[in-house]
């Protein structure tokens, strides 16, 4: 098993606090901050966009064969089309966090 964080945007402040919830409901992570407010510039269908989101930090610990099915779960709670769902791997992690991270979530398997 390895830490991983996840970043992902919504669109304000009260959908990144539902989706927060939901995903630590569903153990999908043990933990999710939200940054309330932070401005986007993208191309989306041909276009220069600039919106408001929230930023989302999940952090999970999962198998490089889970993440795939990690990826689903977040995605499947997401209002967006095109949900942002960018995940790292953590390069050190203490010792009690992790143990902490796999107790609090759980892997899709286990789902």
């Amino acid at each position: 098993m390895k830490a991983r964080v996840l970043f992902s945007t919504v669109g304000d402040a009260e959908a990144a606090e539902q989706l927060a919830r939901a995903w630590v409901e569903a153990r999908l992570a043990a933990c999710v901050q939200v940054l309330p407010k932070i401005e986007s510039t993208y191309r989306w269908k041909g276009a220069i966009e600039r919106s408001s989101e929230s930023l989302l930090v999940a952090k999970f610990a999962c198998r490089d064969d889970e993440v795939a099915g990690c990826l689903r779960g977040f995605a499947e709670a997401h209002p967006y089309e095109v949900p942002e769902l960018v995940v790292l791997d953590a390069v050190a992690v203490g010792d009690s966090y992790l143990d902490w991270l796999l107790r609090e979530g759980r892997s899709p398997g286990d789902r």
